[in-house]
């Protein structure tokens, strides 16, 4: 049996070992006293992001740092250096923003003094050897570690890793990207709740190109705003709700076992009909119920997505055309095709522009100060009781004024009991939100857009200023856009 022999090779290995497990003890240093030292191997990018900041001033650094003394009294910091001014900058702000001045722990490594090269070795490898966590990992951390806490404990660690309050259902919604998905996002800089959203809209055809876009627009603007992503969002979901009702009528249409015709390139023959436009062979009408037994009976959808009855081949089938007289296409019925397009898609736009404008509007009135022109344009609403006003009055449909003020199950809000309840300094808050309930139900209908007054274009330009005059925060849509254009440069009405 062999025998393990120390050498003094081995011998001065583990002394050195043990003498420098002794010096690995952490000790805590103010971090005003910690520099960049000069053998740092990490020349570039060496300054602290947002994130690590924001982490630092919640949780203070949690790793300690590897430093070298330094003859006036200062420590170079090797191994850690973003950390240190992660916490040097909390510290700064750490009294105007009631937060506790923290020291940071380090190993003090006197015993590197004088070593240079092994020095610029281990921050080498401490660079090299550091990888970053896949973006699906860290999602998943995230949803779990949230799940996992206290409430005291999860609004700590949301502002730490600068996320909202529903972080946890956000990670777990964008885990529904692939891999390739996911670093695109994170290389881009969305957020996690952007992330999700764009998670939730995907099946869109061209949802990533699409957001990407209205991301990169916020980012140039450089106010930190997300107007242009929340149209985009806004946008992709009305898509979305239009492919399911397609999908739900096409599954309906599958269990009836009734065929969708394809569509048919101009340049194809068509053999089918609609049934409108048949006859029995004897000359009567034919409808679903009577030709649901004929082998041709079959569908397609309309611009709603309704069934409209063909048969495939009613020559085939005994079928005869109804006489109508056959008039060729013109250049004329090509525009209205083109226009009733324009028309379904500028209102289905309009549609989905109430969203994003709505919960810009409930945000504005929880805002502590309303804004000045938000106040004087309400006052001037209610002093003057336009007809749009008190027509909104008569109707007493009060479910948008509800969601505005914030009243849990808007649907069956007693607005007598809010009322009793609001605080005299909420009172212009809640003035604006009255108006503007009335304001939304004047543009309500989708084909407003088509022929908006003066009046409705000057509410929705004083949404877009106070957008503009919130970081961005709002931006109209382009079918809003398009509506207000004409009225851009009026006085107001």
């Amino acid at each position: 049996m062999a025998t393990a022999v120390s050498t003094p090779t081995d011998k001065h290995d583990e002394q050195h070992a043990e003498a420098v497990e002794a010096v690995l003890q952490a000790v805590l240093l103010d971090p005003a006293l910690v520099v960049r030292d000069e053998c740092n191997a990490r020349e570039h990018d060496t300054g602290p992001d947002d994130k690590l900041v924001a982490s630092v001033k919640e949780l203070g650094v949690e790793e300690p740092i590897s430093v070298r003394p330094r003859p006036d009294g200062t420590y170079g910091a090797f191994k850690g250096w973003r950390r240190a001014q992660a916490a040097q900058a909390a510290n700064a702000s750490a009294e105007q923003e009631g937060r506790p001045v923290r020291q940071i722990k380090a190993y003090v490594r006197a015993d590197l003094v004088g070593r240079d090269g092994w020095t610029r070795f281990l921050s080498l490898v401490e660079n090299e050897h550091r990888e970053a966590m896949s973006e699906r990992d860290s999602l998943r951390a995230q949803e779990l570690a949230l799940i996992d806490m206290n409430d005291v404990d999860r609004r700590t660690a949301a502002r730490a890793l600068r996320v909202g309050r529903d972080a946890a259902r956000h990670a777990k919604s964008a885990q529904r990207l692939d891999d390739a998905a996911l670093r695109r996002t994170a290389a881009a800089g969305m957020d996690l709740e952007q992330t999700a959203q764009l998670a939730e809209v995907n099946g869109v055809r061209l949802a990533e190109n699409r957001l990407m876009r209205a991301l990169r627009r916020d980012q140039e603007e450089g106010s930190g705003g997300r107007g242009h992503w929340d149209q985009e969002m806004a946008l992709l979901r009305a898509e979305q709700a239009e492919q399911e009702v397609r999908d739900k009528a096409v599954e309906e249409l599958k269990a009836a076992d009734i065929p969708l015709l394809r569509d048919v390139p101009s340049y194809q023959k068509d053999p089918a009909r609609p049934l409108a436009q048949l006859t029995t062979g004897l000359g009567n009408p034919l409808t679903e119920d009577n030709h649901r037994n004929c082998p041709g009976h079959s569908a397609r959808l309309d611009e709603e997505h309704r069934p409209v009855w063909y048969c495939a081949d009613p020559n085939a089938y005994g079928h005869k055309t109804r006489p109508q007289p056959k008039k060729p296409r013109t250049e004329e019925d090509e525009q209205r095709a083109e226009e009733r397009r324009r028309v379904i898609s500028c209102n289905r736009a309009w549609k989905a522009a109430a969203g994003p404008r709505q919960d810009f509007i409930t945000r504005l009135v929880r805002m502590k100060t309303l804004p000045e022109a938000a106040r004087v344009f309400a006052q001037e609403v209610v002093f003057t009781l336009p007809i749009f006003y008190s027509t909104w009055v008569d109707k007493r449909e009060f479910e948008t004024l509800a969601r505005f003020l914030g009243v849990k199950e808007p649907q069956n809000a007693d607005l007598t009991e809010t009322a009793m309840q609001l605080p005299k300094a909420r009172l212009v808050n809640a003035l604006f939100a009255v108006v503007a309930a009335a304001c939304e139900h004047s543009i309500r209908e989708p084909k407003t857009w088509s022929n908006l007054t003066a009046r409705q274009a000057r509410y929705l330009l004083l949404l877009e200023a106070l957008g503009d005059g919130d970081d961005g925060s709002y931006r109209l849509s382009e079918v809003e856009q398009q509506a207000v254009a004409p009225h851009s440069s009026d006085d107001g009405a």
